[in-house]
């Protein structure tokens, strides 16, 4: 097992015990030295309350296993205000501001941006803005290829 694998076997569990998921595990090498940059997620909003209690969380954990042979900095992070989501969570987002990649166009578009009003398991409701009018569209779960978070201007 490479030091990644057993730092995943390590940190998942505990991470999972507290409500977060192990998003991302890279160890770097630059002029500064190694770095260990951990990304965290779950469904509700991170703050960096959160990134100190998950540091808080791990740091005695990497300190016991000593898992790297060498000096490290911990970089620990979140996926940040647009991150990803998972096709099969959706409905943990209704509510939020989502930007959709469509495989299938609607009317002419692959990508729609809006307020994402209602998830069922065959489609959703979202909600978007066209120039000063707003439209509620339905679209099918299965024309969703990639979803995010996204940030309303």
């Amino acid at each position: 097992m490479d030091v990644l694998e057993s730092l995943k076997a390590l940190l998942a569990p505990p991470l999972e015990k507290a409500g977060y998921e192990l998003a991302g595990l890279t160890l770097s090498r630059d002029k500064e030295g190694l770095t260990l940059h951990l990304s965290v997620d779950r469904d509700a909003p991170i703050s960096l309350d959160d990134i100190v209690k998950v540091s808080d969380l791990i740091n005695p954990l990497l300190d016991r296993a000593d898992p790297i042979a060498e000096p490290y900095t911990l970089d620990v992070s979140s996926l940040g205000a647009e991150k990803p989501l998972r096709l099969d969570k959706l409905e943990h987002y209704a509510g939020r501001y989502v930007a959709l990649h469509l495989s299938q166009p609607y009317q002419g578009e692959n990508s729609l941006e809006g307020d994402l009003v209602e998830v069922n398991p065959a489609d959703l409701l979202l909600r978007v803005r066209y120039k000063t009018k707003v439209k509620e569209i339905r679209l099918k779960r299965v024309v969703i290829d990639k979803a995010n978070l996204a940030i309303k201007f």
